[in-house]
């Protein structure tokens, strides 16, 4: 997968994923195999649409997190938001590094609508194959971060004391903590030989809900799509919070203890509040499928584009009871969630919010 390399990796190596609302951590090298994590919540607005907004705020959270944790200090940092660019190039063959380098650098002038000259470009071969006329190619998986926001988080991790090894696209870490968790037979496609046929094989929509909407299309483990939504799960306990009254952190409690399946008389608590935590719900889980729709057709107009199977939920709003299988009532296909092997002892709201961090700190 790709990296934004900072120095040379450390045997142990800690994935740290932030959120609107908390900073999450996952050692899965801890030792007696065993997965040392740790969440610290962060001050309202000091991280917000996946860029960091008080730096303070969120480097004194940071220390925090690895003081209270006893974590190891190298890290590997996920980034997730709209700023951050990611596409496919499909490029003539070239076998020599430098002038891949060169060509990708060109297209991506073309395809990524940021000033290059001001972002970190990182790019990854995840495919190849030959045309109808014989000639062969490369597919390109091509990342660009606005440099600015990744100096911005690289220094409150160092204020923090942390030694970054690297930035990773979170939704990589997604792909690698849960890719082995989904299992499928290929589409039966009749007989085929060389490694074109492997494009026939399944993907998967994996998706985060949490302050945004994370979301990639993956086969097997190589990254084919990804784009962060604009709506989230976030903006639901936001506008319960606006409408109650109740603290935000609140908020997301209540829309998680509500879901969409109990009856509404069956749950404990005040009356009024279970009941707005259900209409919030109600009335905006079609947007959240909205943005899974948009992703899937705007992926599958794509030349080549290998047909979606399943989605997969991670994130602290896959534990909301009943959502995902409204999203896949929505979508007319399965929905289900997920959460890695070496996280099985967790319960599955704190997997959900640890699947990213753990996959970021997964080797590739």
């Amino acid at each position: 997968m790709l990296n934004f390399t900072v120095k040379k990796q450390k045997p142990s190596l800690v994935g740290v994923d932030i959120d609107a609302d908390s900073i999450a951590a996952a050692d899965p090298a801890a030792g007696g195999g065993t997965v040392k994590t740790a969440v610290q919540r962060l001050p309202e607005g000091a991280f917000s649409g996946g860029e960091i907004a008080d730096a303070d705020a969120v480097t004194e959270a940071l220390r925090e997190l690895f003081s209270r944790g006893r974590l190891p200090k190298h890290v590997r940092l996920g980034v997730a938001s709209e700023s951050v660019a990611f596409r496919v190039l499909r490029l003539p063959l070239i076998e020599d590094p430098e002038q891949l380098q060169s060509a990708v650098r060109f297209q991506a002038q073309e395809q990524i609508s940021m000033p290059l000259d001001t972002a970190v470009l990182d790019h990854q071969v995840i495919g190849a194959g030959v045309a109808d006329d014989g000639s062969r190619h490369v597919d390109v998986a091509v990342v660009a971060a606005r440099r600015q926001s990744i100096d911005l988080l690289l220094g409150a991790a160092r204020k923090a004391g942390l030694e970054p090894v690297g930035i990773d696209l979170a939704a990589f870490g997604m792909i690698r903590a849960l890719a082995n968790e989904v299992t499928r037979p290929a589409m039966e496609t009749g007989p085929s030989e060389g490694p074109e046929s492997e494009e026939y094989s399944q993907a998967t929509l994996y998706c985060s809900l949490a302050g945004v909407t994370n979301l990639a299309i993956a086969k097997d483990f190589s990254c084919l799509f990804s784009r962060v939504a604009q709506f989230s799960v976030r903006q639901i306990a936001e506008e319960l919070a606006a409408g109650s009254g109740m603290m935000l952190e609140h908020a997301e409690q209540w829309l998680v203890y509500t879901g969409l399946i109990a009856p509404l008389e069956s749950l404990e608590g005040d009356p009024a509040t279970i009941a707005a935590a259900r209409g919030a719900l109600e009335a905006n889980v079609g947007h959240l499928a909205d943005e899974l729709r948009l992703s899937l057709d705007f992926y599958g107009a794509q030349e080549g584009a290998v047909p979606v199977a399943d989605v997969v939920l991670c994130g602290w709003g896959s534990a909301i009871p009943g959502l995902p299988e409204a999203l896949g009532a929505g979508l007319g296909r399965e929905v289900s969630t997920r959460q890695p092997a070496g996280l099985s002892g967790y319960p599955a709201g704190e997997a959900a919010r640890l699947t990213l961090p753990y996959g970021l700190a997964l080797e590739r």
